[in-house]
């Protein structure tokens, strides 16, 4: 959903997901190639890791895109996330995110994370079935970028300044 700097690499990121700039014109020129007999992938779905309780005790809980790839690939093609479920896209180091809504189904909340609080949010923004797309993001490094359904961070009271507190669940066996 944008475009983000890290290591001198350009990168987009978001609902659409991280791609390197090549990846992107590599998977538009594959996705050009691909004739009808051929099904689409489907798109990813990853694990609940991870909560965000927020102080009125509603957590809303998490898949978590860490790798390259997960997070490429975000929540393109996705069904409407149901209340209280999103997608967290962690940096490993403060990064300065743009996020997109290339191939995204629904509107998607973006809430820009840094320093253990909302820094930017973007509400409600609209799907782009094709590009160009406009990008999203403060212009700041963030640690890491929340993606909600439409609407929800409205909903559940988050605006700039709402303490950011992600939990991992743990593991059952060590």
């Amino acid at each position: 959903m944008g475009l983000a700097r890290r290591r001198g690499v350009s990168r987009l990121v978001g609902g659409a997901g991280l791609l390197a700039l090549i990846g992107l014109a590599a998977a538009d020129l594959a996705s050009s190639q691909r004739t009808l007999a051929q099904p689409a992938e489907p798109p990813q779905t990853l694990p609940l890791e991870a909560r965000w309780c927020l102080e009125s005790e509603r957590c809303i809980l998490l898949e978590v895109a860490e790798e390259p790839q997960e997070q490429a690939l975000g929540l393109q093609l996705r069904p409407p996330l149901p209340p209280l479920r999103g997608m967290w896209f962690p940096f490993p180091q403060p990064t300065p995110a743009r996020f997109w809504m290339h191939r995204t189904t629904e509107p998607l909340d973006m809430l820009f994370v840094a320093g253990g609080k909302v820094v930017a949010l973007e509400a409600a923004a609209s799907p782009c079935p094709r590009l160009p797309c406009p990008s999203y993001g403060p212009g700041v490094p963030v640690d890491g970028v929340l993606e909600l359904a439409g609407g929800q961070a409205a909903a559940l009271g988050i605006r700039v300044g709402t303490a950011v507190r992600i939990e991992p669940f743990r593991a059952a066996h060590p």
